[in-house]
């Protein structure tokens, strides 16, 4: 049960810094691997036409991402659009048979619903702390920063996405890294408001 709580843990995280890239994942694994096994009411994940519009969405997600100004509107609209994920995301992987995990019926048997709702909290937590870091980088570096920090936000979601399902242990070590992250960047705004006060 750890680690289906780990793995959904995971790619609703992931979903909460990139609502598409760990729906990806999942499809691409499911479709092209063994790695992960949805059962049938999640198998449209890996369906061509499904994997086809993520590609489109995840494009248009990742250029908007990286445009200062645009970034922020992405980030308003992707408030719905993240938690979704997550909890669709979230509600396949709790039911799916991956590597680790070789028994998804025990995980949330008889309330399907309990997964997905888990993955909506999950993935607007992070995406609230994202976006607050996001906008902590934006008026630190004017808004330069926005490619740089959407890139290493991308890569997160990656990587995140990966260990959910390959090594879901490796997700405590990501939360822990982003709730540092959300922490060190509210203490240095708060020291920059100080230093205009004083200023």
């Amino acid at each position: 049960m750890v680690l289906e709580a780990l793995t959904g843990t995971g790619l609703a995280a992931s979903a909460g810094l990139n609502a598409y890239i760990p729906l990806m994942s999942v499809g691409l694994l499911t479709r092209y691997t063994d790695v992960i096994t949805l059962p049938d009411e999640w198998q449209w994940l890996e369906n061509p036409w499904v994997l086809g519009i993520l590609a489109v969405l995840l494009t248009v997600e990742f250029v908007a991402d990286k445009i200062p100004a645009v970034d922020h509107v992405n980030d308003v609209l992707q408030t719905v659009v993240r938690p979704t994920s997550g909890g669709l995301v979230f509600g396949a992987s709790t039911s799916a048979q991956t590597a680790t995990v070789t028994d998804p019926a025990a995980f949330f048997s008889d309330n399907q619903w309990v997964p997905v709702v888990v993955g909506i909290m999950i993935a607007l937590a992070i995406h609230g702390m994202k976006a607050t870091v996001r906008a902590g980088v934006n008026a630190m570096t004017a808004g330069f920063g926005a490619p740089v920090i959407s890139t290493a936000e991308d890569i997160a979601s990656v990587s995140l996405s990966l260990a959910a399902i390959l090594l879901p242990l490796l997700v405590l070590v990501f939360l822990v890294g982003f709730v540092l992250l959300f922490w060190w960047t509210l203490r240095r705004r708060r020291m920059r408001k100080e230093a205009k006060l004083a200023a």
